[in-house]
């Protein structure tokens, strides 16, 4: 067998990373024996076939708490009524009693499990042995759990808070054993030769990023026992739709019932963190393995939303239930794979690794290039339409305070900033090569990618922390929302691979807004908010090609695909004034719907005139000038066409 180990990863010049590996014909240390290659594989497939066995039983359970059949065998364990297999069941005995014999089934599993694998590894030390007594101790605690429920009674229709203490409890155990399982199985096909997975998982020094994966984790967790208490509420007090749903969250006696409603602002905040962390990861930490579970983790979450909103639909029936909690399984496991496959030994650390001795800067950075790294003027903007979309969300029964105003101010900042901080990080080989940016913190090493990356996490956990506390939920999530959108989908997927990257990804400007709406509101169900959404999103395009045509030569240096350097910039002017067009008919039409005054339409077609006639002098005469003057001036149309809004507004009010 030929073993390879990477020793170390480096950046010329140009921005193109290489790895260096070391071929060696000699396995490492606590490589097993050749000759228990056979057992290997087999143990291999027992340890895969054990956790997918394990998510079988955790969705029977469901099955068991869903109908209520937990006291279908009594308070006898683990007999059922007394009986092994009780004759003429019930329908709850007969759920409750399958659920059982699995349960017993998926013991003798797990101890063939750590036996085949104290065999399989014997001769040498292995950590996988670690995750075998992990599994074995998770199963006996399962297990006891189990136990206690059912001798306590607290099953079927109980509503004591203990029931959903113990409930959280029991499924923190599930999903530690379920990880100690994908551990397990990972080091195993590992060995065996049947996956890159390694033998040796470097814990420390894995910095802001091994930060983020283990809080993801913790995160999952928190949102699965915010699941198994919502999914009880279900149970226990069924909606018969969902006027009565908002109803009992509103005026019901029990707790369960006011707890159900805050998962899915829960889920949706937890959703997006871990597709961030995954995104990142996969940049950050370049290996196939990464890779593939980068993309399983974005594809079951969007499955997962699917499945929720289908949920909710449906009044929570049992067979989605039980989906529903397959589903985030699979999102555990995956996730779960994600941090042990970027954890691993030998993989790459993208923002520990100097970027270029000859550029480095070894001067302590300061507070100001800490603030410099959020992109302040390009903020400005953004925070500019937040703050007044405040005061065009606001009426006679919801107020603009001072705190309020205040959070949003900072907490806007810290969300945009956050998302500023994460694209430095993710594109210092690019900004090397501009000279625009080649001489920002991220690329001279001032401010290592590391401690940027640290800087953003703290940034983007106190926006959604202030947000929340000084506003809503909503609020908190949409601005965490506009961040994912941006890092992810633009600066990640599309920035490097099409010209549409500003078009498509532009949309992450647009959020601004809707922040500052739900904020006032609570919700984004008016018509103007979602127009308010759709000017930025219409603007960007003009505003940003008319500053690609300033540095064409920059883009075309760092390779980036902007309009102007891949169909050139009479393609690109045509563009310009057909998005300038668009522009102003969308910042006119919510008079349609009379959302706004004549005031405000009177303002925004004299700002739409300079705007259209800025883009044809442009289209008649390419040059730096007319591109500059476009360029600034789209800057203060945007301004200027929010606050004439905000201004109707608060007159009219």
């Amino acid at each position: 067998m030929v073993y390879y180990r990477m020793t170390s990863w480096s950046r010329p010049p140009k921005g193109i990373y290489t790895m260096k590996v070391d071929v060696s014909l000699t396995a490492p240390d606590d490589a097993p024996p050749p000759e228990n290659q056979g057992a290997l594989r087999l143990f291999s497939r027992l340890a895969v076939f054990v956790l997918f066995y394990n998510l079988v039983v955790i969705a029977l359970g469901t099955v068991v708490r869903a109908t209520g059949s937990g006291d279908g065998c009594g308070s006898h364990w683990p007999l059922c009524d007394g009986a092994l297999f009780p004759l003429n069941p019930s329908i709850q005995q007969l759920i409750e009693s399958r659920h059982r014999q699995v349960s017993e089934l998926d013991g003798l599993l797990v101890m063939a499990l750590v036996g085949g694998g104290l065999y399989a590894f014997r001769g040498r030390p292995h950590p996988i042995r670690w995750a075998l007594l992990a599994t074995l101790f998770c199963t006996g605690l399962e297990a006891w759990i189990g136990k206690y429920l059912v001798n306590n009674h607290l099953v079927a229709h109980d509503l004591s808070p203990q029931r959903a203490a113990w409930m959280s409890v029991h499924l923190t155990n599930t999903f530690l054993l379920v990880f100690a399982l994908t551990l397990t199985a990972w080091w195993a096909r590992g060995a065996a030769g049947l996956s890159p997975g390694g033998t040796r998982l470097r814990l420390r020094g894995q910095g802001g990023l091994g930060i983020a994966l283990a809080l993801g984790l913790a995160s999952l967790l928190v949102l699965g026992v915010s699941g198994a208490v919502t999914a009880l509420g279900d149970t226990l007090f069924p909606a018969t739709s969902h006027a009565d749903f908002v109803h009992q969250a509103q005026v019901g006696a029990n707790f369960l019932q006011k707890l159900r409603v805050y998962h899915a602002p829960l889920a949706g905040s937890v959703g997006l963190y871990i597709v961030l962390i995954a995104g990142l990861t996969r940049y950050l930490r370049p290996s196939p393995e990464t890779a593939r579970w980068a993309r399983g983790v974005m594809f079951l979450f969007f499955a997962q939303v699917g499945v929720g909103a289908l949920n909710v639909t449906l009044l929570a029936p049992v067979w989605v239930q039980v989906i529903h909690l397959i589903m985030a399984d699979l999102v555990w496991v995956t996730f779960s794979l994600l941090a042990i496959a970027a954890v691993a030994d030998g993989v790459p650390q993208l923002e520990l690794q100097a970027m270029n001795d000859a550029v480095r800067d070894f001067a302590r950075p300061s507070l100001r290039d800490y603030y410099q790294i959020t992109k302040p003027r390009v903020v400005s903007l953004l925070l500019f339409t937040t703050m007044a979309a405040l005061f065009i969300a606001r009426d006679a029964t919801h107020r603009v305070t001072p705190l309020l105003f205040l959070a949003v101010l900072v907490g806007g900042y810290m969300s945009a900033g956050a998302a500023n901080v994460f694209n430095m990080v993710i594109d210092r080989d690019i900004d090397f090569r501009m000279t625009r940016t080649s001489t920002r913190a991220t690329v001279t090493r001032k401010i290592s990618g590391d401690n940027a990356i640290k800087f953003g996490l703290l940034l983007m956990f106190g926006s959604f922390a202030l947000l929340t506390w000084a506003s809503n939920m909503l609020a908190a999530l949409l601005a965490l929302a506009g961040l994912v959108y941006y890092v992810i989908v633009y600066t990640l997927f599309l920035k490097r691979k099409h010209w549409q990257n500003i078009v498509i990804g532009g949309a992450a400007g647009a959020f601004p807004p809707l922040v500052g709406w739900a904020a006032v509101q609570g919700d984004v169900r008016s018509w103007l908010a979602w127009y308010l959404f759709a000017i930025i999103f219409v603007w960007t395009p003009a505003h940003f090609w008319a500053l690609a045509l300033l540095l064409r030569d920059d883009y075309a240096e760092a390779g980036v695909p902007m309009l102007p350097v891949v169909h050139g910039e009479r393609t690109t002017v045509w563009h310009i004034a057909a998005y300038a067009i668009l522009t102003a008919v969308v910042s006119v039409l919510p008079v349609l719907q009379h959302l706004v005054g004549y005031g405000y339409v009177a303002a925004a077609l004299a700002l739409d005139a300079v705007l259209v006639g800025m883009a044809f002098n442009l289209f008649k005469r390419t040059d730096r000038p007319h591109a500059s003057q476009l360029f600034h001036y789209s800057m203060i149309y945007l301004a200027l066409l929010f606050l004439a809004m905000a201004i109707e507004k608060v007159v009219v009010s």
